[in-house]
This record gives structure tokens, sequence and C-alpha cells, in this order.
């Protein structure tokens, strides 16, 4: 119940289940970016987005690399994209259902 597979999971999910580290992935989506563009993009101040970036370094979800004095950052597995993908198609048919639902209780 408690295996290392599905504490290794959890951690997976919990990663992926923050606002800002989602937005992160959203904005590196086209390709690498700098710190001071994803600050632009996702509107978070430095030290959260470094403290949010390093979370998804651990997790190999990003990876960064050092072009001087600047940092980039980009998706290590483009294939997260096609899971946020299914993600959001699975969240859009819960919202429909919760939709219909509401709209057969005005109904009745």
């Amino acid at each position: 119940m408690n295996s290392p597979l599905h504490r290794y999971k959890a951690e997976f999910f919990k990663t992926l289940g923050h606002p800002l580290r989602l937005s992160i992935l959203d904005a590196l989506r086209p390709g690498a970016l700098s710190v001071t563009e994803l600050q632009a993009v996702t509107n978070a101040d430095q030290s959260m987005l470094s403290q949010q970036l390093a979370k998804l370094r651990n997790m190999n979800f990003v990876t960064a690399r050092r072009d001087g004095t600047t940092v980039f950052y980009h998706v290590h597995d483009q294939d997260v994209y096609k899971f946020l993908d299914l993600a959001r198609m699975i969240y859009g048919r819960q919202l429909k259902l919760s939709e219909d639902i509401l709209s057969e209780l005005k109904q009745a």
C-alpha cells in the first residue's frame, strides 16, 4: 500500500498540484525561457518562482541551462503536455457533468 512506486506517484502528482508550477509548465510549452521571462509571464516574484522551479527540477519536469549570467529553463520531457492536456479534457468533462446536474436541479 505504501510502496516506493506509490510514494513516487504521489510526489509526481503533488508537484503538478500547484497553480504556479502549472503556469510555469504552460509558459514553457513553446520553448525555453529565462527566469526574467518566466517572471513576466507568470507575474510571480523571483523568490517564489525560484522555489517552484526548484521543485519542478527536483522531479525532472524542467532542466536549466546557463548562458552567461542568464539561466534558461525548458521542459525535460514534452510528454508531460500530453498528460496535462488529458487532465484538461477530464476536467472539462467533469465540469460539464456538474453543469448538467445543476441544470437538472434547477428544473426540478
